[in-house]
């Protein structure tokens, strides 16, 4: 891809054909990279301007019904120390949040089936009840319409669920034969038919994934148009299966990230936890790479180590007031900062 030619394909980006994009995916210009990442900054300055937005993340449950590959409180890792928050515990972090200045709660588990529609609607109820000026993420897996349904008549305001990946082969490598890449499909045009704004994504450099599968990803993201975009790097965890596959990198994290925000200006876009656990500077690159939230630990420090998707995670034994001044000074070095605000996905 000649120089003069990269300012007119990033700004069009979104119209791009496939082999440009997966030229983009493929290629070993630096040039090129440093480029994308200057051009995907820029558009999210020009969206949000150096405002970083923060959740407030509470994982309540790690027990889980599925048995992903990749994952590692899947439910036969039997050597998971299993953990579920109770309604007050769950009150009390939103307290904590709050007087901390979080306006955004992120509900995060395993699809725990104690959890069920009439438990999760009284905890949504009283989170909104206390706490009316704030929104309400919801990221606890596949539920049937009306359990979606009930949760946002209740008050949830969004809900993340990663496609994980667009191509059903590869899907069916990542996890077990009663999971479907069809029904998770289904769920989120479910989610975004309710009225929740929707959030997907995907892992960069999980096993077996090719480059045609990442831009299927990429074309299924945009057609989808979700609010949000949660993508982050494959890390293996010790007690899976996947235990000696390699992590995803930094590099191919951050473009793809870049080549999102040029698709879908608009998007919320975490620097996920991931991301600095494969690179300490991880999610101020993922930052000057486009992103523009940051997801700070509220969870009690007692169960953190617990809440184990994958090895190495960063942040389990800092309060949450440790978390967000750090993040706080990070953001500050590179020009950004944190601001008290709901962040909703603006039209």
């Amino acid at each position: 891809m000649p120089n003069e030619n990269y300012n007119n394909i990033f700004a069009n980006l979104a119209k791009a054909s496939a082999s440009n994009l997966k030229e983009i995916l493929l290629t070993t210009d630096q040039k090129l990279h440093d480029a994308l990442l200057a051009a995907s900054r820029a558009t999210a300055l020009k969206q949000f301007g150096n405002k970083i937005y923060i959740r407030g993340l509470i994982e309540f449950t790690n027990h889980c019904k599925n048995d992903c590959y990749y994952c590692g409180i899947r439910c036969s890792n039997n050597k998971a120390t299993r953990y579920r928050l109770s309604k007050e515990e769950i009150l009390s972090c939103c307290q904590n949040g709050y007087d901390l200045g979080f306006r955004t709660f992120v509900l995060q588990g395993g699809e725990d089936p104690f959890f069920t529609d009439e438990v999760m609607v009284d905890i949504i109820s009283a989170i909104k009840k206390l706490h009316p000026n704030c929104a309400l993420t919801l990221s606890i897996g596949e539920r049937s319409l009306k359990s979606y349904k009930a949760m946002f008549s209740a008050g949830a305001d969004r809900y993340l669920l990663r496609h994980e990946t667009a191509n059903a082969k590869h899907y069916s490598l990542l996890h077990p034969e009663k999971l479907s890449l069809a029904n998770r499909l289904d769920c989120l045009n479910n989610l975004k038919e309710i009225g929740y704004q929707t959030g997907t994504g995907f892992m960069v450099g999980s096993p077996f994934q090719t480059i045609d599968n990442l831009l299927e990803d990429l074309l299924f993201i945009k057609k989808f148009e979700p609010q949000m975009i949660g993508i982050g790097p494959f890390i293996s965890h010790h007690d899976t299966p996947f235990r000696d596959k390699t992590s995803g990198t930094l590099q191919q994290t951050l473009r793809l990230i870049a080549m999102l925000r040029l698709m879908l200006p608009k998007a919320l876009i975490p620097a996920t936890t991931a991301l600095g656990t494969i690179d300490p500077c991880g999610r101020e690159q993922g930052i000057l790479a486009g992103a523009n939230v940051v997801m700070p630990n509220l969870s009690p420090i007692v169960v953190r180590s617990k809440y184990s998707l994958y090895d190495n995670k960063i942040c389990t034994g800092e309060e949450a007031a440790e978390c967000i001044n750090c993040l706080k000074m990070r953001m500050q070095k590179i020009g950004y900062e944190i601001v008290v605000d709901r962040g909703d996905y603006r039209e």
